[in-house]
């Protein structure tokens, strides 16, 4: 065989699957898919794992064809999900780590040769994957049916690891019960911890459609922009205003508010009750800056954060002498 067609027979097929992941992404980028497809794909990827947990034993062509299936699974349902997290995410926050955890999974996923020599040996890190592609998928799913996604967040967190009770079953040859409450109560440690570092998770399915700094001048419709660089003078004589329209699935209320800092220290805290859902053009919301400190030359941030404390946003201007 010629050194082409050896690599065609090992690469080619992973090639043609990134192809039409891209395509996948192409045709979602402007916007997030039915919620129906998530389900469909978790229903049919838990089904596909729990056999494969029990499976082990079956002949290798069965236990194969599962594995490239539940392979094939994972790498649609993440390119299903990943635009989703990635317009929730800020470049210069930590909540792009799980972005990049994300398109790592993907790329793993994608190439099988890459899939074989890392994920196949290995049924802890193929349980982790699992796990993974599971919270990564419900938390994007429940907040289009109206979950807050704090309360999402903890949800699937808990599921996820609940999912692998068959494959726990098998490894130490527990009964149902058992293998049932570990996983549950590991599934309720995992919610904790998510819930404490929601930091780094992107409040998917929200976004902010738009947003920018303007001049407390005028209505809020007539408001002129302003540059990055605002001198003292003239911050101190017309103040600002922090713009923003956040976009959320229809049906979800969403508490927000807007977090003025300075050189990373908190000056003001501007709630807003509710982002109510389904206005494709994104909830609008305001908040209006006129005191500030006696030297105010530094790098400003608003942070656009949910009151569980995730970030949807960040506007950024600096202050010059």
């Amino acid at each position: 065989m010629s050194p082409a067609l050896r690599w065609l027979r090992r690469w080619g097929i992973s090639f043609a699957s990134l192809t039409g992941g891209l395509l996948t992404l192409f045709v979602f980028r402007r916007g997030l898919p039915h919620v129906a497809w998530i389900i469909g794909y978790l229903l049919i990827l838990w089904l596909l794992f729990a056999l494969l947990a029990q499976a082990r034993q079956a002949h290798r062509f069965v236990r194969t064809a599962v594995d490239y299936t539940v392979q094939t699974l994972y790498h649609g349902l993440l390119l299903f999900v990943l635009p989703a997290y990635y317009a929730a995410s800020t470049l210069t926050s930590v909540n792009m780590l799980f972005v990049a955890v994300l398109v790592l999974l993907v790329l793993l996923a994608t190439f099988d040769p890459w899939y074989n020599a890392l994920v196949h040996p290995r049924p802890w890190l193929g349980a982790l994957f699992f796990v993974v592609s599971i919270f990564a998928a419900l938390n994007v799913a429940l907040p289009l049916l109206g979950v807050r996604p704090y309360v999402a967040l903890l949800l699937s967190a808990w599921t996820s690891v609940m999912a692998i009770t068959p494959a726990v079953r098998r490894w130490f040859d527990w009964p149902w019960s058992s293998a049932g409450l570990a996983t549950s109560a590991a599934g309720i440690v995992a919610a904790l911890v998510v819930g404490i570092g929601c930091i780094v998770i992107p409040p998917a399915p929200l976004f902010v459609a738009r947003a920018d700094i303007r001049w407390s001048v005028g209505t809020i419709d007539s408001l002129e922009p302003v540059s990055d660089a605002i001198r003292v003078a003239e911050l101190r004589q017309r103040g600002l205003t922090a713009f923003t329209a956040i976009y959320a699935p229809a049906g979800l209320r969403q508490p927000v508010a807007h977090v003025w800092k300075h050189d990373g220290r908190v000056m003001d805290v501007v709630s807003f009750s509710a982002v109510a859902g389904g206005r494709r053009e994104g909830y609008r919301t305001w908040s209006r800056k006129t005191a500030f400190p006696a030297n105010p030359v530094g790098r400003w941030s608003v942070d656009v954060m949910t009151t569980s404390g995730q970030l949807i946003g960040r506007l950024s201007f600096r202050v010059v002498a």
